[in-house]
C-alpha cells in the first residue's frame, strides 16, 4: 500500500483518487497529529465487505473446506463439456 502525507494528498487529491480507483490500490494518508486513514475505491470496499461476510460465515467456510477436500481427491461432480461451454459463454 502506498503512503502519502495529508498535505501532499490535499495538493494532489484528484490524481490520488484516480490512481486509487484505476489501479485498485488503497492509499494510506498519514497525519502528523492524528490518526492515519486509508482511501479505497467503493468497488474495492464492497468486494472486501463481501469477502469478510463469507469468512465470518462458519457453515459456509466448512462447506468450502469440504469441497476443497473432495476436489483434491478427484471426487465430486464433474461438469460435462456442454456445461463447461455454457459457463464459459456467459
Amino acid at each position: 500500500m502506498d503512503s502519502i502525507s495529508v498535505n501532499k494528498f490535499r495538493e494532489t487529491l484528484k490524481d490520488c483518487v484516480e490512481k486509487v480507483i484505476n489501479q485498485h490500490n488503497p492509499l494510506k494518508v498519514t497525519r502528523r497529529n492524528g490518526e492515519d486513514f486509508v482511501v479505497v475505491s467503493a468497488e474495492d470496499w464492497e468486494r472486501e465487505q463481501e469477502t469478510l461476510q463469507v469468512l465470518q460465515n462458519s457453515s459456509l467456510m466448512k462447506q468450502i473446506a469440504k469441497s476443497m477436500v473432495t476436489h483434491m481427491q478427484g471426487q465430486g461432480y464433474k461438469l460435462t463439456d456442454e456445461e463447461i461451454d455454457e459457463i464459459l459463454s456467459v
